[in-house]
């Protein structure tokens, strides 16, 4: 029998996580460090007791995050709070048990770190500069871990979506549901995201846990375009009523918020050349919601 290597993994549960080792678990044996397995990433002593146990693992998989951007902004600075704690003060904690033990850590982060003012596509050189608080929070993550002289990579993902997660809708899901009932919020034309197959991040994990690269790398999907292109494009795959969508302005969103709103990045276009670069393929968005249709 062929032992299958083993990947402990924060996160497992969520959006990502879960489709990862739904992809993945016939080729890796996967552990879930997270509340609902008894593990607290915040409790030092219960991490390390748990790890313990799972000290022949190959890799961990750092995906547990605070991802509440609203929230966040309403947090910012408080490194009491949710958002601080479990991106800053739980990366540390798992970034201690990686080099303790030796283990290649992959940890996963996000377009956000980016400040959006940049002219064209964002890449692994570009410096980055976040402009809100669930940003920050990952960026200082990202330094903790690249400072360390842990064997690691940061995977730094964008808009991931899926066929099917009941747990939380997506960017894509929401769009479907808004065109579902009728009710569309007017679509940007003047921001540029990069949203991602997840079944497209799973394989790419599944190259970094057998090849172990070193550094950064954005695990993104292989097109950018603006939140009204995108819902062009749902509109296209799915055959929903085109009249439903109405064009709006990030500007003049942004321009009506109340003074101390959080701030709104206008470019999140990352190039994903650098995986392209070792073989991994990573669809468009139309490519991506052929194959999301194919599986519903």
């Amino acid at each position: 029998m062929t032992i299958k290597p083993k990947i402990i993994g924060t996160g497992l549960s969520g959006l990502v996580g879960s489709r990862v080792v739904e992809l993945l678990q016939d080729r890796f044996e996967f552990v879930n460090f997270s509340l609902e397995t008894g593990v607290d990433l915040l409790n030092r002593e219960n991490l390390s007791t748990t790890f313990s146990s799972h000290q022949d693992a190959d890799a961990i998989l750092h995906l547990a995050a605070f991802t509440d951007t609203g929230a966040a902004w309403l947090q910012r600075g408080d490194k009491s709070a949710p958002c601080y704690q479990v991106n800053v003060i739980g990366t540390q904690n798992i970034l201690e048990l990686a080099q303790k033990h030796n283990k290649y850590l992959i940890n996963i982060s996000t377009d956000f770190v980016f400040d959006g003012a940049a002219d064209g596509k964002y890449t692994e050189e570009s410096v980055p500069n976040p402009i809100e608080w669930y940003g920050q929070t990952k960026y200082e993550a990202e330094k903790l871990i690249s400072d360390s002289g842990v064997n690691f990579s940061t995977a730094r993902l964008a808009f991931p979506y899926r066929a099917k997660f009941e747990l939380k809708k997506d960017v894509v899901r929401k769009l479907i549901d808004g065109f579902k009932s009728g009710k569309l919020y007017p679509m940007f034309t003047d921001q540029l995201t990069t949203p991602t197959f997840i079944d497209d991040i799973a394989r790419a994990l599944e190259y970094f846990f057998i090849n172990q690269p070193k550094g950064v790398f954005h695990v993104v999907g292989s097109s950018s375009q603006s939140p009204y292109q995108m819902a062009q494009m749902i509109a296209d795959t799915f055959d929903f009523d085109k009249s439903l969508i109405k064009e709006g302005s990030l500007a003049d969103f942004v321009a009506s918020q109340p003074a101390g709103s959080r701030p709104w990045q206008k470019n999140l276009s990352l190039s994903n050349q650098k995986i392209a670069n070792l073989g991994i393929k990573m669809q468009t968005l139309s490519e991506g919601l052929q194959t999301f249709k194919t599986q519903l």
